[in-house]
């Protein structure tokens, strides 16, 4: 175990945090997928569902540590070829996308002869932030004026966001906000990027104006859940996604401070997403508002933790890429929670590392392991740095040794030289031969 945890390179805080989110997770997942259980085989017997997360978790930790071993500068190449290819899968998901447990929106594709169903959007969302974060890192250097810029970086923006929005607006929205912030924090200049975010205002009406013209149209079938679920939000007209904010408020409120205990949740036969989206109630449910602040403030130390990563790579694309892929996964896990206690409508966002699920727990660390990535090369540079101090101190003791030695044989030389009579073969005598005689 000891040379295993060795192995691992990189922030070990960062290591330490996703490792408890993981651990965390298998209790709550395992006491709300009991509605599946039910549904599935009408046994109520979670243990499968158990093992299936386990498996999720073990592969999305391989991920973790097949990618950190990549030196991260390789993705800032492979984001240019790749994002084509994820606009191709965003539009065949928005073709044939495959339907999972009766949702109106077509979002997963199926991987072939796996029968494993795969949500494109979150692979797009990771390739689209390292490219903006190499597009900013270079134009850093070299410096390009507004009408360039807008065709290189943001049209390939509002493309990744356009084959998304007709299935996900919450995804696409916070997408958005994430390319917007790392656009600032890049530096790029604000006057256009006020002008970036009206033109995106404009097309997102433009996009509902033509839903309106044609509401049978498959591609505009979720226009009309997005407005219900506002519009439900903001009055007490009671529908579906009001059904289950009422059982996770509820959830919530029979947790109080400790929680009924593991496994003891009862809400969680009646919230249609228990192990997913409102896994956040069923965990407040079951260990109160303490467990529910624990998990909050993991995310938070979760987030100054990548601050920290941020601030310490030494290259702009690093930085970049801590912050594009760092912060989503945090945004995320509020905006879930946040729907959990109805601070937002309902949006279908998981929480990272503890809803079950695979694609997206494997896609938050393959995140991670670019993350991990990008503090490694920082390590290896500092134990770089440390093994040249190294040398140097030990390299300097040798050449003191070496002094030290010199200068004793100089003294034991000049003692021996002072010990030894002097003789001179001046002739101060009436007898020449004086001087060869005294020898």
């Amino acid at each position: 175990m000891k040379e295993l945890v060795n192995k691992l390179k990189g922030d070990r805080v960062i290591w330490s945090f996703v490792a408890l989110l993981a651990l965390f997770s298998f209790m709550p997942v395992f006491s709300a997928s009991s509605n599946l259980a039910y549904i599935g085989h009408g046994t109520g017997n979670t243990l499968g569902y158990l093992v299936k997360h386990l498996a999720h978790i073990c592969i999305g930790f391989l991920i973790i540590y097949w990618v950190h071993r990549v030196p991260y500068h390789y993705f800032r190449a492979i984001s240019k070829i790749a994002l084509p290819v994820v606009w191709i899968l965003l539009l065949y998901t928005l073709l044939k996308g495959t339907v999972i447990a009766g949702a109106n929106a077509s979002r997963w594709i199926q991987v072939p002869f796996i029968g494993i169903t795969f949500q494109t959007s979150t692979l797009a969302s990771i390739v689209l932030f390292i490219y903006v974060a190499r597009y900013l890192s270079k134009t850093k250097e070299e410096g390009e004026p507004f009408q360039v810029s807008f065709v290189q970086l943001w049209i390939p923006v509002f493309i990744t966001l356009a084959l998304i929005l007709p299935a996900n607006f919450s995804t696409t929205a916070l997408i958005f906000s994430m390319v917007i912030m790392l656009t600032f924090i890049g530096k790029y200049p604000i006057k256009y990027i006020a002008f970036i975010i009206g033109s995106g205002i404009a097309m997102l009406l433009f996009f509902l104006l033509i839903a309106k013209a044609f509401p049978d149209s498959r591609f505009f079938s979720r226009v009309g859940t997005w407005g219900s679920r506002i519009e439900n939000f903001t009055t007490d007209k009671p529908d579906e996604d009001d059904y289950q904010i009422e059982k996770a408020k509820i959830a919530i409120a029979s947790g109080r401070l400790g929680g009924l205990g593991p496994g003891k949740s009862v809400q969680k036969n009646f919230l249609p997403q228990s192990s997913s989206d409102f896994i956040y109630a069923i965990v407040v449910e079951e260990y109160g508002l303490v467990g529910g602040v624990s998990i909050l403030v993991l995310y938070l130390l979760l987030l100054f933790r990548f601050v920290i990563a941020s601030h310490k790579a030494t290259t702009l694309f690093g930085k970049l890429v801590v912050v594009g892929l760092g912060f989503p996964m945090i945004f995320q896990a509020m905006i879930n929670m946040a729907v959990a206690v109805e601070l937002l409508p309902v949006t279908g966002q998981t929480l990272p590392l503890i809803s079950s699920g695979g694609s997206s727990i494997w896609m938050t660390c393959f995140s991670l392991g670019i993350i991990i990535s990008v503090t490694k090369k920082e390590e290896e540079i500092a134990e770089v740095q440390e093994e040249k101090e190294r040398r140097k101190v030990a390299l300097q003791r040798l050449i003191d040794k070496q002094l030290a030695e010199e200068n004793l044989a100089n003294e034991e030389s000049e003692e021996m030289y002072r010990e030894e009579p002097m003789y001179s073969i001046e002739d101060n005598s009436k007898n020449p031969m004086n001087a060869v005689l005294n020898r």
